[in-house]
């Protein structure tokens, strides 16, 4: 790299216009969208998609509730000929869904484009040709009127193939390409060139695509632009002013809401990004940033995966896992820090009485996407004791009392530092079955035991356990069930320890309903042991669950 890039590289110039007004505004609707992922994004493909991805990507796109579909480049090929033939023949296009394709500015190309298309309810066929100084220089060799000419001629002779063919309602787009990077007036010059051809009327307005086929400029200058267009094109009202951000500065997605800002009606991208260099606009990100500002941005992606799903099977490309809303990680915490957050933010929603989404470190709900919380919290060597307990209460629905947490993640980071990997649910309750002594072997297990009233608030435990391999009967009073069954330990077994804190809760409803009890024991040298019990009786859970602590204390010694 150059210690002065100023020698090779040039900065982008601003535009002149002082009294912009796109800063200022809020987007309150949802644009018009394009998908072009069956021609710009099947062209930037390393294998190209056959007829049977294609068929399957089209389906995808009305089933989200894409609306216009550019479905591909007709004049490049038979096969991509073919497959718009077919898909217009086989009846397959919804009649509110507008497919269009993509063509140069000669004449047999364009009259090609128009042969696939016919008998479509409504078409639109899309003409392009480069005009910035490096296209018109470099690429044509051509002055400006020459560019203009070829926009003229080309836009002539698609109004003449639609006017031969009144079967089908066409409609007409038109692109500058390059635009981001030509002239503004000479851009303008043009367009207004191609309206002469078109005459479009409010009811049949005419698009005109704005590219940044090559993104070269911050957002805000593409913004610039867009608003600069808007203002000084005639007939407002009878063009469709359309945006195609490339992602070349890795600032598509701000380009395209900013161009809404400054007045952009529609915008063109793909799903996930997928195009030539660094991408087209993502259309998800866009309409998924919208829905999390309270707009709906009229698509449905309430099945994300599914959606991942079938478009890394025909791009045959992988959806980063950390792609916005719908990477595989995006909802995932695994600081110990961000699983509290999260952890309290979910407590406090769930309390919450209004039904306004505030859930620290998650912009929109996993759910909506039809992701579960389960993979929100996952738990490796950097969680916190909020991690595991997440995991426990999603998979087996134990809620554990905070400072049993801290202590219950001791253990799991013990055992995830020894694997060095993710612990998965299993892994974690493998962890908690073992640190709370309630597998394997025991030195104490319960057999029977029933607790009597003596009357005045005494209580008295009367039961049979294994100590050891044996059986042993052993009683114990208190003023309750549990420190009956603390005095008989202590009897019988030498185990000496008090309650310091209990908990319990309910796990599920009606007759298949069970029990959870926690129980935090001290010693009188000031050990503390946590014991669990699980059963369908309560007060059963609770003598487990001081079995499950008397059982650590034990085999400690």
């Amino acid at each position: 790299m150059l210690r002065d890039p100023s020698i090779k590289y040039r900065p982008f110039p601003a535009v002149d216009l002082p009294d912009r007004i796109w800063p200022s505004r809020t987007i309150t609707n949802a644009p018009r969208w394009l998908s072009t992922d069956m021609r710009d994004g099947n062209q930037a493909l390393i294998d190209p998609m056959n007829a049977e991805k294609k068929q399957r990507f089209f389906d995808l796109l009305v089933q989200v509730g894409l609306k216009e579909i550019e479905i591909g480049f007709p004049s490049a090929g038979a096969t991509e000929f073919d497959y718009i033939r077919g898909l217009v023949t086989s009846g397959s296009i919804p009649e509110d869904v507008v497919v269009q394709v993509l063509t140069q500015a000669r004449d047999d190309l364009i009259d090609r484009s128009f042969e696939s298309l016919e008998g479509a309810h409504t078409a639109v066929v899309h003409l392009y040709n480069a005009v910035s100084p490096a296209w018109r220089r470099i690429v044509f060799g051509m002055d400006k009127s020459g560019i203009k000419d070829i926009a003229i001629r080309g836009m002539t002779r698609m109004r003449e193939q639609a006017e031969r063919r009144p079967g089908t309602d066409w409609r007409f787009e038109y692109s500058p390409e390059t635009f981001s990077t030509a002239e503004l007036d000479f851009s303008l010059e043009v367009c207004e060139a191609v309206i002469e051809v078109i005459e479009p009327t409010p009811r049949k307005p005419l698009i005109f695509n704005l590219p940044a086929t090559v993104e070269a400029s911050t957002p805000n200058i593409y913004a610039d632009q867009i608003e600069w267009f808007c203002r000084h094109i005639s007939r407002r009202d009878s063009v469709v002013v359309s945006v195609h951000p490339h992602n070349d500065r890795g600032t598509g997605v701000a380009a395209a809401e900013l161009a809404i800002l400054a007045g952009a009606d529609r915008v063109e991208g793909c799903l996930f990004g997928n195009g030539e260099r660094t991408g087209n606009v993502d259309l998800v990100t866009l309409a998924l940033n919208l829905y999390t500002q309270g707009i709906d941005p009229g698509l449905d992606f309430s099945d994300i995966d599914a959606v991942v799903s079938i478009v890394q099977h025909c791009n045959a490309l992988p959806v980063h896992p950390r792609h916005p809303y719908a990477g595989e990680l995006v909802f995932t915490a695994f600081s110990g820090s961000h699983q509290d957050a999260i952890k309290k933010g979910f407590a406090a929603q769930a309390q919450r009485n209004d039904e306004f989404w505030d859930v620290p470190y998650l912009p929109i709900d996993p759910a909506d996407l039809g992701r579960s919380y389960e993979a929100v919290i996952r738990v490796n060597s950097q969680s916190g004791k909020g991690g595991a307990a997440w995991v426990l209460e999603q998979d087996k629905k134990l809620k554990l009392p905070k400072r049993m947490q801290a202590d219950f993640s001791r253990h799991v980071q013990a055992h995830a530092d020894a694997l060095g990997r993710e612990l998965a649910a299993q892994d974690i309750w493998s962890v908690f079955q073992q640190a709370y002594a309630l597998t394997g072997e025991q030195p104490l297990v319960l057999v029977e035991y029933e607790g009597r009233s003596m009357g005045e608030g005494d209580r008295q435990f009367i039961g049979q356990i294994r100590f050891n391999g044996r059986e042993v009967r052993l009683a114990g009073r208190g003023n309750g069930l549990l420190s009956g069954v603390l005095h008989a330990l202590q009897d019988a077994c030498g185990v000496n320890f008090d309650i310091a804190d209990y908990h319990e809760h309910a796990i599920g409803h009606g007759s298949d309903a069970q029990a959870a009890a926690y129980v935090e024991c001290r010693t009188p040298a000031g050990a503390t042991f946590f014991g669990v019990g699980l059963d369908t009786d309560v007060a059963s859970a609770s003598v487990k669950a001081l079995l499950s602590a008397a059982n650590q204390a034990i085999a400690t010694g």
